[in-house]
């Protein structure tokens, strides 16, 4: 069975994996008159209070993309088992790469974990899933991709209008240049790949120099990638996933691989059911089992509080999973190197 990939780690896969569709040669950019951007104006002056001259010239400079809505309406999410899904993560060069990121920023990475309490490991593995350490961070202006989406994509028109609005604050409540900030073409900026209203929830400064600057300094990717967690209910030093298998009690059919977002057992209860794995959590603490389609067959997992915790990311449990072992891939490369 394969899984159908969530949205955003989609937008990522295309990114790596495919060229970018080439949109008409002469731009075609936002229409200021129509009625849709015109009561979206109204909305920003008597809201947020916006100026209407500075708006009405801002979104008039947004280039409608045809490649953006070819992107986010074909089938992006297009199907891989764990197995495939792990190799495009799990790899050499991205482990190394992740190495390298850590020794270079080993003093600021273990600041942020004394004051998060979040593992350097989900950090690196969440900057390495998502944009591979900076590497691949999306070419569209986040302007573009989200006037495109709010005013020519019906079918998620109300989620990128409130995107676009969120960016229009970010960008004022930061000074930042609205045309400047690249990213996806579904709008996720940076390097950590945070969404206009995930930056203005969870987006720090961790340098202290009253900027939250998710594209250029690792010290704010790094502490708003922890915060993110932080704020989602991770638990400093607690486990997050177990691999299992089915022992002599299991009954019933064995598990398929689906996309489970929330824990609805319990260390014990599991364990009455025959699922075999180790953990040092108390019985009465919450976990899943988690079943994925590997190289060499069906993998069991049990995951625990804190692997859907990563969830909040990207509801994806394949996400999930990846980025748990990258980070636990290149932290144990990084110890190793160091005896």
């Amino acid at each position: 069975m394969k899984y159908r990939i969530p949205f955003f780690a989609a937008a990522l896969l295309i990114s790596v994996s495919c060229a970018e569709a080439v949109d008409d040669v002469k731009p075609v950019f936002a229409d200021v008159d129509s009625p849709e951007i015109v009561a979206f104006i109204d909305e920003m002056v008597s809201k947020y209070e916006f100026s209407r001259d500075e708006l009405r010239s801002l979104l008039g400079k947004a280039e409608i993309k045809p490649s953006i809505i070819k992107k986010i309406s074909s089938p992006a999410e297009r199907t891989l088992t764990w197995g495939e899904y792990r190799k495009i993560f799990i790899t050499r060069e991205r482990i190394n790469a992740g190495v390298t990121f850590w020794r270079e920023n080993r003093e600021m990475l273990e600041r942020i974990n004394k004051e998060t309490g979040v593992s350097i490991e989900m950090i690196v593995g969440i900057i390495g899933v998502e944009t591979y350490f900076g590497r691949i961070t999306g070419n569209d202006r986040v302007l573009d991709a989200l006037a495109t989406l709010a005013f020519e994509y019906p079918k998620r028109a109300k989620f990128f209008r409130n995107e676009l609005v969120q960016f229009l604050l970010l960008t004022r409540e930061e000074a930042i240049d609205a045309t400047l900030p690249t990213g996806s073409y579904a709008g996720a900026m940076g390097r950590p790949q945070f969404m206009p209203s995930s930056f203005r929830a969870y987006a720090v400064d961790a340098t202290g120099d009253g900027k939250r600057d998710i594209w250029n300094d690792w010290a704010d990717v790094s502490g708003s990638v922890a915060n993110y967690f932080l704020e989602h209910g991770w638990r400093a030093g607690a486990e997050v996933v177990s691999q299992a298998t089915l022992g002599g009690q299991w009954q019933g059919p064995v598990p398929q691989p689906r996309n489970t977002l929330k824990a609805s057992d319990t260390v014990e209860s599991l364990t009455r059911k025959g699922v075999v794995f180790a953990t040092d959590l108390c019985a009465d603490s919450k976990g899943e089992l988690l079943s994925y389609e590997g190289d060499n067959g069906l993998e069991h997992w049990v995951g625990f509080h804190n692997f859907f915790v990563i969830t909040k990311y990207n509801r994806s449990a394949m996400y999930a999973l990846a980025a748990h072992q990258l980070g636990q891939e290149i932290a144990s490369k990084v110890a190793a190197d160091a005896v």
